[in-house]
């Protein structure tokens, strides 16, 4: 016979690295700061925009924090701060939701600052292509500050880490105060939650649910053992108390600490009932009752359909497809795939896409294929991104590189719909992410190795645009828009500060050639790494930086000039979305995309995007608006890049130029 003593898995307040279940009221006025009851929120934006944020990153390097703050909630509360000064610049842009990696209490983090480890060598004095970084770094990962926190110890006590003292209260005052300084620079927040598994069961010192009813909690194989197919101990919250426990929680984070919204990961081992649960749940919240208004509180999370669960066979899951029509979101792979080329686990990180040059600038690497065939999956590429710019909506119908007119769903992804969506909203679309190679990287080892600073940032932005104009959720990795690398790593979950942190300082670089990735996840590509981490032409300047920065949030301008990118239902978007120009004679790495603005906006007749990824200026010839007056969007003509402000249109032929690597917004007035 075993006896556990044990943590409340419901607790709210826990001692130092959670040894201990506090018992304190939330609704105490000494945990909440000054104006905590009447909070005022930024509004709810008819199409979201989001920046995917890590709490530590966020500030560890940021010399205008204080020392004591770095890397803390309290980080959130300056400012005047160089981050904060991004984000709110982000926000009057067209920004709305700043999303946190996992912020609940986390098994794997020391929480007093005194306890964690150090990296033993001076990192900076290393060559940048060498392998003693990562080396030093794995030596004290698993006792520094640092991991993503998908591993969860309680799901509804505040990460004490993240506090500038973890001892009990503080970090439940120091996590609302983060909280109200987003939402004052005009930001709502999003956290990311992992209730579909738990670092460990059993009698491990980091189980808590398994300690108490042993086998409830989790989801059992045929053998009895725990599915760990998530990484760890697979959660079943398809059982009642499991599911009841997820529900709760979600509740609780939403009326004690005014998050406005959750990220579920890997959503998809979810049942579909215990998330519509959730929604339905959160529906009951009202300002007058709870303090917040639960309608307004968003939902989306990875959809991914793998492991035991796969394919429905113990439930109907919470997957891309099943949450079609429920307006819940899912992370769209397939144009993320295809702006960036190939996918994530490619063996060979040099395979090509849209916005890395597949076709129009070949980097000889023999994967891409022959001329003929990178052309032929370059137009195909094209059809997935055409169908993730309508929000990824299955019943979208358009005319694909085949010359057959198709819907969404009939466009294929690695044997699967590319379309699945019944509703805009309801494709989260992104580039990047915490996870994989952040988007500068993947850039960096599929473009030519010629290709410029100035190029490159180009291609960023361009990159990130199909996220931004696109109709549905878009989605980007904070930092991204400054060019931010992670020194190549493709999954930095525990790679401390050195790979992870944000620098705001461009004098200082981006984060590439910080040395070779760790190796637990990234020395099979050591042999494509190397070479390009010793270059220093890929370490960007200030000059590379700051243009991306700013086209970026010309971009965002652009897209809150109009409420024509931010259509609500499937029917809005075939009737007014269009691809004028696709079939088989559309132009390699190049996307034409007309927006109908007619009934909707005072100011513009018609928009028309052109995203023109190729290495040469683009011609793209509307024969419908021959005769037409259009002009770049003010935004544009005063860009922060001269290139971009070359951008015309000949209304005699209906012909838009559009500069190499470059996405062109035209306008005609209404």
């Amino acid at each position: 016979m075993t006896t556990a003593s044990v943590t409340d898995p419901y607790s709210v307040s826990l001692a130092a690295n959670s040894t201990h279940s506090q018992i304190v009221d939330l609704a105490d006025a000494a945990l909440q700061p000054a104006g905590w009851s009447a909070l005022r929120k930024p509004p709810v934006p008819a199409r979201p925009q989001i920046q995917e944020l890590h709490v530590r990153d966020f500030s560890i390097a940021d010399t205008t924090v204080p020392a004591e703050q770095r890397g803390t909630y309290l980080a959130f509360t300056q400012a005047q701060s160089a981050g904060m000064t991004h984000l709110r610049e982000l926000a009057q842009a067209g920004t709305s939701y700043v999303h946190l990696l996992p912020t609940f209490d986390i098994s794997t983090i020391p929480e007093r600052r005194a306890d964690q480890l150090q990296p033993p060598c001076d990192l900076a004095a290393l060559p940048p292509d060498s392998g003693q970084q990562q080396d030093c770094v794995a030596q004290i990962a698993a006792q520094d500050g640092y991991n993503w926190g998908y591993d969860p110890f309680h799901y509804s006590t505040p990460e004490g880490s993240y506090a500038t003292d973890p001892q009990g209260t503080p970090r439940i005052n120091q996590y609302r105060q983060m909280v109200a300084g987003l939402n004052g620079a005009g930001l709502r927040v999003v956290v990311d939650v992992v209730y579909n598994h738990t670092t460990a069961a059993g009698t491990d010192p980091h189980s808590v649910l398994d300690q108490i009813v042993p086998g409830y909690y989790h989801r059992l194989l045929d053998d009895g053992t725990v599915a760990n197919s998530t990484c760890c101990a697979n959660t079943a919250p398809e059982n009642a108390m499991m599911g009841k426990l997820v529900v709760d929680s979600v509740v609780l984070w939403a009326k004690q600490y005014k998050v406005d919204g959750f990220r579920f990961d890997l959503m998809g081992h979810h049942p579909k009932a215990n998330i519509l649960a959730v929604r339905a749940a959160l529906d009951q919240l009202t300002v007058g009752k709870d303090g917040v208004d639960g309608k307004k509180i968003m939902i989306y999370g990875e959809g991914w359909n793998f492991g035991e669960v796969a394919n429905d066979a113990r439930f109907v899951q919470a997957t891309q497809t099943n949450m079609a029509g429920t307006g819940i979101g899912t992370f769209n792979d397939r144009l993320r795939d295809a702006v960036r080329g190939g996918g994530p686990f490619d063996g060979d990180p040099r395979i090509q896409g849209f916005a890395s040059g597949l076709y129009t600038a070949p980097n000889g690497d023999p994967a891409n294929g022959t001329t003929a065939e990178q052309r032929a999956r370059l137009l195909h590429y094209q059809d997935l991104i055409q169908v993730g710019l309508t929000g990824n909506l299955a019943a979208y119908e358009f005319v694909d590189s085949t010359g057959h007119r198709v819907t969404g769903a009939q466009v294929d992804y690695n044997g699967s719909p590319a379309g699945y969506t019944r509703l805009p909203a309801e494709g989260v679309t992104y580039v990047d992410a915490h996870d994989n190679e952040i988007l500068y990287d993947a850039l960096a080892y599929k473009l030519p190795t010629g290709t410029t600073a100035e190029q490159r940032a180009r291609l960023q932005v361009l990159a990130l645009s199909t996220t931004v104009f696109g109709q549905g959720t878009g989605f980007v990795t904070t930092g991204s828009d400054r060019l931010r690398s992670k020194s190549l790593d493709r999954n930095s979950f525990n790679s401390g500060d050195w790979f992870n942190q944000i620098r705001w300082n461009c004098a200082g670089g981006n984060g590439f050639g910080a040395g070779l990735p760790p190796a637990a996840d990234n020395q099979d590509k050591w042999s494509y790494a190397q070479p390009l981490l010793a270059d220093p032409a890929l370490v960007p300047d200030c000059a590379a930086i700051d243009l991306a920065a700013a086209r970026f949030q010309e971009l965002l301008r652009i897209r809150a000039s109009s409420p024509v990118f931010a259509l609500g239902t499937a029917a809005q978007v075939q009737q007014r979305v269009a691809f004028p120009l696709s079939g088989p004679s559309a132009t390699p790495g190049v996307i034409t995309m007309t927006l109908d603005a007619r009934g909707l906006d005072p100011r513009y007749r018609t928009v028309v995007v052109v995203f023109n990824a190729g290495a040469t200026a683009a011609t793209q010839t509307v024969s419908g608006y021959a005769g037409a007056r259009f002009a770049l969007h003010p935004v544009q003509a005063a860009s922060a890049d001269p290139l971009a402000r070359q951008a015309t249109f000949d209304g005699a032929s209906g012909t838009f130029t559009v500069p190499a690597r470059t996405v062109s917004v035209f306008v005609q007035p209404a």
